[in-house]
């Protein structure tokens, strides 16, 4: 039997030595691994289009170089300073016209058009989740390089952002919102079932407490930004777009709350009372905005609220509307939405509003994004207004303006290209032919 002192060298002895000796052997490995790091150079191309768009200034430029090591950018500069190198991919896009990868920063990746009303209840969530990766890569091929997704059903969007991040399908940069929040039997809600089913929205909260309570739930279970409904909608059933629905002090709680945790704060508001009251109580975005008044307006314009307009999907329904066979009690709504929207949003437009660009894709076929441009050009903006709206406006109201909306040193290396002059022709942002995301080629019609 041995003493205590006998006990104490063992504890002392034998463990210390093997604690001492993993310590080792992780070292080791971590010295090995650094070393075979260290090995391995760090990938280095050199793009070089015919015109690069300076994003911020407007100019044109010619004879310039695009340099990318990883998946970033480290020069943007006269090509004559970048020599030949045997190591460096170069691409050449001698007749094309680069600039930066598009944003939208309203999107529904996880749903299409043959998914909105009853015949969304027969779709699962994994199902949506599927049709997402489907329609991501689509969207990354038409030019957007990263999206704000705004509302989807069972955190299908968190699925389908970490499924792009770690390389398992291919899509934008996505930041994501989970369920959109929203009050009892309102736009967020599912109000399409009978009352023995007992259908209730994921992101379904009321009152004070509720709200802070779902915006903390959504959260933990990976949301990116908090999206919620401040009036009624159009695809919904039983609501009104103009009747607000979100209180002010209800509001006012989402937001203080979302911010103390580092998430920006999207609101869907159509009707002028909850656009008013929305930004009143801090949100970063409205979207949509169709039924606003001047003084909705002149709130926008004093709290610097950015307006996410979507605003083609107008123009699609109409010229589509004989085969999207819309229930009766959207059709009426998307009537009453499109006979005002555009108006008012170029009024907002003229009061030098922010605005953000967004599509509301999923509410039309996802890939015409860029058509949302031309509606902005056709109201008033100038097409390098329209462009940055898609650019360093969205990548300000997202809060990533460090790492996407422009060409230059130390953003991710994400750009497309495209024929002609998109200052001159703003419709060429519909025929991107070349699309790069961090520093990887996804697309490019031109060749090598």
């Amino acid at each position: 039997m041995m003493g205590p002192a006998e006990i104490d060298q063992v504890g002392k002895g034998p463990m210390k030595t093997n604690k001492l000796l993993a310590v080792v052997v992780l070292l080791g490995a971590a010295t090995l691994a650094m070393a075979q790091t260290a090995g391995v150079p760090t990938k280095r191309i050199v793009v070089r289009p015919g015109q690069l768009l300076n994003i911020k200034t407007g100019q044109m430029l010619s004879g310039q170089a695009i340099v990318i090591e990883g998946d970033k950018i480290v020069s943007v500069g006269p090509a004559s300073a970048v020599p030949a190198d045997a190591n460096t991919q170069t691409i050449d896009l001698p007749n094309a016209t680069v600039l930066p990868g598009l944003i939208d920063a309203h999107t529904h990746l996880t749903f299409n058009p043959t998914s909105l009303g009853y015949s969304g209840l027969g779709i699962s969530v994994p199902r949506e989740a599927l049709m997402g990766a489907h329609n991501a890569r689509t969207t990354l091929e038409a030019g957007f390089t990263t999206v704000r997704n705004v509302g989807a059903s069972g955190y299908a969007d968190v699925a389908l952002r970490d499924a792009i991040n770690d390389g398992d399908v291919p899509g934008p940069r996505m930041l994501v919102s989970g369920p959109a929040l929203g009050i009892t039997g309102g736009h967020c809600d599912n109000n399409l079932l009978p009352f023995e089913y007992h259908a209730t929205g994921g992101g379904v909260a009321d009152g004070i407490e509720g709200v802070q309570h779902k915006v903390r739930e959504v959260i933990k279970y990976g949301a990116d930004l908090i999206k919620i409904c401040a009036t009624g909608g159009v695809m919904s059933k039983g609501d009104d777009p103009n009747a607000s629905q979100y209180t002010l002090e209800e509001m006012k709680t989402i937001v203080a709350e979302a911010h103390r945790l580092g998430r920006k704060v999207a609101a869907h508001a159509h009707g002028a009372e909850g656009v008013r009251l929305a930004s009143e109580a801090g949100v970063d975005s409205i979207e949509h905005g169709h039924l606003m008044d001047d003084a909705a307006i002149a709130m926008l314009k004093k709290n610097g609220t950015y307006l996410v307009p979507t605003l083609y999907l107008m123009d699609w329904h109409r010229e589509n509307a004989a085969k999207t066979n819309l229930p009766g009690y959207v059709r009426s709504k998307m009537d009453m939405v499109s006979a005002a929207g555009q108006n008012n949003v170029q009024k907002a437009m003229k009061a030098g509003v922010k605005i953000g660009m967004g599509t509301d894709a999923a509410v039309y076929p996802h890939g015409l994004n860029a058509h949302e441009f031309a509606v902005y050009v056709r109201l008033g903006m100038t097409p390098l207004q329209a462009i940055q709206s898609g650019t360093v406006n969205d990548a300000d109201l997202l809060g990533w303006s460090d790492k996407v909306g422009s060409l230059e040193q130390g953003k991710w290396a994400d750009m497309i290209a495209v024929d002609g002059d998109p200052l001159k022709d703003i419709t060429t942002l519909e025929r991107v032919k070349f699309v790069m995301k961090g520093g990887e080629v996804v697309k490019n019609e031109y060749g090598k």
